[in-house]
C-alpha cells in the first residue's frame, strides 16, 4: 500500500538537499560553497484510523495524513469523508446504526 492520504490525496514528494561549505561572508569568510546536490523523499505523515461517523452510527477505517485529521476535526468527519468519496451518502428514510 502507498504512503498516500485518502482524504487529500497527498503522497511522497521527490526534492534535494544542498551541501555547502565554508564561512559566510557577514562572518568573514569568502561566502558559502555548494559541494554537492543529494536526492531525497519528503513522506507524508500517514495514520491509519477507526473513525466514528455518528451520522452513519458506525466506524470508518481510513489512511490519512494528520493535515487530514485536523480537517475533520474543523468540518466534521461526515462531510469531509463524503466530499473525498470514501462513503455513500445516506438517504432520508434510512435509520442509523445503534
Amino acid at each position: 500500500m502507498s504512503r498516500t492520504c485518502q482524504i487529500t490525496g497527498s503522497g511522497t514528494k521527490v526534492g534535494g538537499n544542498i551541501a555547502r561549505r565554508g564561512l559566510p561572508k557577514s562572518q568573514g569568510g569568502v561566502g558559502l560553497r555548494t559541494t554537492g546536490h543529494t536526492k531525497r523523499k519528503y513522506k507524508v505523515n500517514v495514520q491509519k484510523k477507526r473513525i466514528w461517523v455518528p451520522e452513519m452510527g458506525e466506524y470508518v477505517t481510513v489512511r490519512l495524513s494528520t493535515r487530514a485529521m485536523r480537517t475533520i476535526d474543523k468540518n466534521g468527519a461526515y462531510p469531509t469523508l463524503l466530499k473525498a468519496g470514501l462513503i455513500k451518502p445516506i438517504k432520508a428514510g434510512q435509520k442509523k446504526k445503534s
